[in-house]
């Protein structure tokens, strides 16, 4: 190949690469940029606001890791782990304690010799949640002053949580909304694969299918 035409790829991989990352920015990260439909599942409380970050102004945050905890039931849907989670790392996101805290909690529960495939997929979903909100303070989506407050500024080190929700799909077995979820943390040919998935084991008008439209 020709030092032109090297040039030539080199530089279109660049821009695509650029605008991919421009792509991804305007759209926002999926684990935190856009609600999820869970029914009439109880929720933690939330704004009236419109958007992705409208949280209840009033509420006390010193209580996430009580109020989050006790929503994660065993018999709480998956799609409502998922907006519970969303509210909870928004909420997080302004209070580095209760972001350690919340994070401390759902690690202990999952690596405590846990069989439970929801502890992991909690944790896991926890982890790639906060890694998503510090890639909004990272393409600087917020205001100034909320730009200030937001304390989730940098990925999560030393914790895969992707690799939580896959052993948290191993042990459920086939699990569509799970599939989902994975969906939502990779990009390219795995996201897609998990999406082809969960489309795949999503009942027709089912609350996943509604999820997967929008």
């Amino acid at each position: 190949m020709s030092n032109a035409r090297r040039f030539t790829h080199r530089t279109l991989a660049a821009f695509g690469f650029l605008f991919s990352v421009a792509v991804a920015a305007e759209a926002g990260p999926p684990l935190i940029c856009h609600a999820f439909d869970a029914g009439t599942a109880p929720l933690l409380t939330w704004g009236r606001g419109q958007g992705w970050d409208t949280p209840d102004r009033s509420y006390d945050v010193s209580r996430l890791t009580s109020d989050t905890v006790a929503l994660l039931t065993p018999d709480a849907p998956i799609l409502a782990r998922m907006e519970n989670l969303r509210r909870a790392t928004i909420y997080a996101a302004r209070d580095k304690k209760a972001a350690a805290e919340l994070m401390s909690a759902l690690m202990k529960r999952a690596e405590g010799g846990s069989r439970d495939g929801l502890a992991w997929f909690d944790a896991g979903y926890l982890a790639e949640s906060y890694r998503q909100a510090s890639h909004i303070y990272k393409w600087d989506m917020l205001s100034a002053a909320e730009r200030a407050k937001w304390t989730l500024r940098s990925e999560p080190g030393g914790v895969d949580g992707y690799a939580m929700v896959m052993k948290a799909i191993a042990m459920a077995g086939a699990n569509p909304e799970m599939e989902f979820a994975a969906s939502l943390m990779k990009e390219g040919t795995v996201g897609a694969e998990h999406r082809r998935r969960a489309v795949a084991g999503a009942r027709s008008g089912s609350l996943l299918a509604k999820n997967l439209a929008h």
